[in-house]
């Protein structure tokens, strides 16, 4: 019986740290500072003024909209900040446009929507320096995001009306949140997937092709060999045609 009871005890024990070491792990990962009440209220008020109608009053969701439980300050940071939300039309996926709130109010709605429950929070600016391995990031990203977004990140179509949107002059925050809350058609790469420091790398090697230019001259929009395979269609066989009538008007 002393046995068992030791064993017991031992199981215990050992369980109840793991547990409490998980969950603060966990907490550490998904929680963002905890924001004051009054930021959290004043984005209840902008949440119901503005999101309710599709989302629900409570951000439980609706035959419109999923609800926001759980997503995280990221997720309406990314939605909100990059002017997607609130969605302007229905369609096959929302589109970019002005932002519609100051950064104060996309603050406080963020705040109000991770108040609800853990989710992913808004990335530690020592991960949006640029200042990673770009080499693992071009790897990583050729990996994981370029059979959509395209290997210089210039966008892609994807099927049903959908694409990929282009990478350029995308913040780097922004960026970082995509990967962890995977937005519209894009999935998810949490951090057993990418880990921070990876995503980090990322976003190097996309900040340094968008300030290096293609060392192979014009780049036709870096779409590929489509694109090339385009202008040599038309310019370059259309210089023969015209070459080839000149000729013949001048034997005439």
């Amino acid at each position: 019986m002393a046995t068992v009871a030791l064993l017991a005890i031992g199981l215990g024990l050992t369980g109840g740290a793991y547990a409490a070491f998980t969950t603060t792990t966990a907490s550490a990962e998904t929680t963002p500072a905890v924001a004051s009440q009054a930021t959290v209220d004043e984005g209840q008020k902008l949440f119901q003024a503005n999101c309710a109608t599709c989302h629900g009053m409570s951000a439980q969701g609706t035959d419109e909209a999923p609800s926001l439980i759980g997503v995280g300050s990221a997720a309406v940071d990314f939605q909100v900040g990059t002017g997607r939300m609130p969605m302007q039309m229905q369609g096959p996926q929302a589109q970019e446009k002005p932002v519609q709130f100051t950064d104060e109010q996309v603050s406080a709605l963020a705040d109000y929507v991770a108040s609800l429950a853990p989710g992913p929070s808004i990335p530690e600016q020592k991960y949006l320096d640029g200042k990673g391995d770009a080499a693992n990031g071009a790897e990583l990203f050729r990996i994981n995001c370029a059979m959509c977004h395209n290997v210089a990140g210039a966008g892609g179509a994807l099927t049903e009306g959908k694409y990929a949107p282009p990478l350029t002059g995308v913040s780097a925050k922004h960026i970082y949140e995509a990967m962890v809350t995977g937005p519209q058609n894009m999935p998810v790469f949490n951090d057993l997937n990418i880990d921070p420091q990876g995503k980090a790398d990322i976003i190097t090697y996309l900040m340094y092709i968008q300030e290096h230019p293609s060392p192979g001259g014009f780049e036709l929009g870096s779409l590929g060999p489509v694109a090339e395979g385009l202008f040599l269609w038309i310019f370059g066989l259309g210089a023969v045609v015209a070459l080839t009538v000149w000729i013949t008007a001048k034997s005439n």
